[in-house]
């Protein structure tokens, strides 16, 4: 079984300025005291706004990841839009320490394929960068192609993996395909905290799924998240659901 890198985010609720202001006022963040995570695999699910990707965020950025993705190594800054809750989340790690490590952030993914073409420009010598991660440039393959080859070639096992919202170019066959790349780099003592829309992703066996609503954050089983259900519902009856939207 895996030892955790990180076992829980806590959340130092005095240093807190004010629970009415952003993003404190999220109801994820106003009711948290901690969040514990599964030793492999732990998702955070919920709806747009929910806050999900904000605590996963602030966790990455509290880890020494570079808020706008990235390995601890990434310095870059295009827009400094994370908010400040990483300064008042305290890490609770284990004395097991990561090898390797990876934040990604599927909305700012195009500035970290910038990022890395700009740092082999400017390398005095050794291999380039770009090798890491499969050889050819990532803005010259799709979203989907590019987020593949992140996977495959640059986590290296050994490591603690931050992914926001993964699936958002990868098609539901590369989804599987994901699926079984986390189950490699499981089995190569890996971590990962994954903030995902995707019922297919969430899927992963024994993994922990926090479901994060107007009630604040729940741990919950596969079948009873919202995706889930509303996923299998429309499957089992689309046409129900297109008369009753469309009408």
């Amino acid at each position: 079984m895996n030892s955790s890198y990180l076992r829980r985010a806590v959340l130092d609720r005095p240093s807190v300025p004010s629970f009415e202001d952003y993003p404190f006022s999220l109801p994820v963040i106003r009711g948290l005291s901690e969040l514990e995570l599964h030793p492999r695999v732990t998702f955070l699910v919920g709806e747009n706004g929910s806050g999900k990707s904000t605590l996963l965020e602030a966790i990455a950025t509290a880890w020494g990841f570079n808020p706008e993705g990235g390995t601890k190594n990434f310095t870059f800054s295009t827009r400094g839009s994370h908010s400040e809750l990483n300064d008042h989340l305290r890490l609770v790690k284990s004395i097991d320490k990561p090898r390797d490590g990876f934040f990604l952030r599927a909305e700012s993914f195009f500035n970290v394929a910038t990022a890395i073409e700009d740092l082999d420009r400017e390398a005095l010598g050794g291999p380039p960068l770009l090798d890491s991660y499969g050889g050819v440039s990532l803005h010259e393959q799709s979203h989907g192609e590019s987020f593949f080859a992140l996977m495959m070639h640059r986590f290296g096992g050994h490591g603690f993996y931050v992914l926001d919202e993964p699936e958002a170019a990868l098609s539901p066959s590369r989804q599987l395909a994901m699926i079984a790349r986390m189950h490699e780099l499981v089995r190569a003592r890996s971590q990962f905290l994954i903030a995902t829309h995707s019922p297919i992703l969430m899927s992963y066996p024994d993994a922990w799924i926090y479901q994060i609503d107007e009630d604040g954050c729940e741990l919950v089983d596969y079948e009873d998240t919202e995706h889930y259900r509303i996923t299998r519902s429309f499957l089992e009856n689309p046409g129900r659901y297109l008369d009753e939207l469309l009408d």
